[in-house]
């Protein structure tokens, strides 16, 4: 089973997590900071696949909205200003949904 810290530094983890503990989620500063924007098309198809928690091939509003969750189980989950701009910037063909192609386009981005 692939788990996040077998694609990314856990230290890099806990460093993007504080970076938005107490202000607001920017995930392309997140994404920087924790690696992901450094990642192989493969190790950033992994990290889509845990992200996508129902293994529906998409990643929904409900999954988004836990997106940090999934680097550590006690982190805040955002908030709805916070996944609808995220939604938004993932979501290029506007289905509500983000697809692993869109998902590498946006860390990549």
């Amino acid at each position: 089973m692939t788990t996040m810290t077998s694609v990314l530094n856990s230290g890099d983890i806990d460093k993007a997590l504080a970076e938005c503990a107490g202000s607001p989620f920017h995930f392309k500063t997140f994404f920087a900071t924790s690696g992901l924007s450094k990642k192989s098309d493969v190790e950033l198809a992994k990290v889509f696949n845990i992200l996508d928690q129902d293994q529906s091939g998409f990643i929904e509003e409900d999954e988004l909205k836990l997106f940090l969750q999934n680097f550590h189980g006690k982190a805040r989950e955002l908030n709805a200003a916070e996944t609808t701009a995220f939604m938004d910037a993932g979501d290029s063909d506007h289905d509500g949904k983000i697809g692993v192609e869109e998902f590498k386009t946006m860390v990549k981005a």
